[in-house]
């Protein structure tokens, strides 16, 4: 089973976007790293370095980030990882409301590691205007 991880430089958007994608995919591996350390806001690459590490059953792990520094940790933090398990994180280059949600609910239907990161990329080009 793919695992999932949230990287938001807030706590509470990372738990936030994850209370929405388990609405959908109720008992799937989401995992966060939202903040510092001591509760303030940015990122933390041994925060999501423990959180992928959480997230890895074995299958692949997809990382979803909010904003380009919180790319930079995730960065840091698979440098940081056995060098195995950093070829099966992925960030994906989505939306990180509607990529995560996308991405746990294929993830939760036990699809691959390269489907559930697709699924993910594809919720770029969601229209939400007609």
């Amino acid at each position: 089973m793919v695992g999932i991880v949230i990287v938001s430089h807030s706590s509470k958007i990372a738990e936030g976007v994850k209370e929405v994608a388990l609405q959908m995919a109720k008992n799937h591996p989401v995992y966060t790293a939202g903040g510092t350390a001591d509760g303030g806001i940015g990122t933390d690459p041994v925060r999501i370095q423990e959180a992928i590490e959480a997230a890895n059953t074995g299958d692949g792990v997809v990382v979803l980030a909010d904003l380009g520094s919180a790319v930079m940790s995730v960065g840091l933090a698979k440098e940081m990882i056995d060098p195995a398990l950093a070829k099966s994180v992925k960030l994906a280059n989505a939306p990180l409301v509607e990529g995560a949600i996308a991405a746990t609910v294929e993830a939760s239907m036990g699809s691959p590691l390269a489907k559930v990161l697709q699924t993910a990329h594809d919720a770029r080009n969601m229209d939400k205007v007609e």
